[in-house]
């Protein structure tokens, strides 16, 4: 009785690391596929992958339903193609202005940044007139000044033009990058919430994601902590004048 006892307990030692590895084994697997200590959302289409998709934060606090808002993302192209985004549109606004150049990153280590084409609206026009060189005005012409062309203001579009070179991330918002602007918002919008809108792209194609609006990065300042101790000092000392006054 007592060896079969003394088997059954051994049996069970030696299965118990056995089963403890297997659990470990599952946790790890389940934890690799998880992206944590990101900021703002993620999504992917072909060989493009969007990250920290968000909308800059409104100075003060809310953006009202007319406003807009600053779009801010990584655009990273792990392709050995370039391409190039062609289309952002949504519901929640009227179209995107673009002003600004994009400035792409080389993904591999030591590389130099590279300019892409430069993302400002332009609006078609009539070709300036030159004169060839050596060629004299007829006699009695007079001269045309020329009155330079008033400048143009850029309107909302869906259609955009950003080129994403291969095996690069392209920033969109912020200092040194392109500036992509949605304009007219449709609703109001404040820290926390957020806005569906779709990226069309000339080889990877369409995907959709959510724009989430970003919280402050400065810290709110806090009141001065009210003082318990001190009102209840105050009062005792009122209570001993009312004493001595008393007597």
């Amino acid at each position: 009785m007592n060896r079969a006892l003394r088997a059954a307990t051994m049996g069970v030692l030696l299965l118990s690391p056995v089963a403890l590895t297997a659990c470990s084994a599952g946790q790890v697997a389940q934890t690799a596929t998880q992206n944590r200590d990101k900021v703002g959302p993620e999504a992917a289409v072909g060989d493009i992958t969007l990250r920290q998709i968000t909308l800059a934060h409104p100075q003060e606090g809310l953006y009202e339903e007319g406003d807009s808002a600053e779009l801010q993302l990584a655009i990273v192209n792990g392709d050995t193609e370039s391409d190039t985004l062609v289309g952002i549109e949504g519901e929640a606004f009227d179209g995107v202005i673009v002003s600004g150049q994009a400035a792409a990153v080389p993904t591999t280590p030591g590389a130099a940044p590279v300019a892409t084409t430069p993302a400002t609206p332009t609006t078609p026009g009539a070709a300036p007139q030159t004169t060839a060189p050596g060629a004299t005005p007829s006699p009695g012409a007079v001269p045309t000044p020329s009155v330079p062309a008033a400048p143009s203001t850029p309107s909302a579009s869906s259609e955009v033009d950003i080129a994403i070179p291969a095996g690069s991330t392209v920033f969109l918002g912020g200092a040194g990058g392109a500036t992509v602007e949605l304009a007219d918002l449709t609703e109001e919008l404040t820290a926390g919430q957020s806005i569906e809108l779709t990226l069309t792209f000339e080889r990877a194609g369409e995907v959709t994601v959510q724009a989430l609006v970003a919280t402050p990065e400065r810290v709110v300042p806090r009141e001065e902590p009210f003082d318990f101790h001190h009102e209840e000092g105050g009062s005792e000392s009122r209570d001993n004048e009312q004493d001595t006054e008393t007597e």
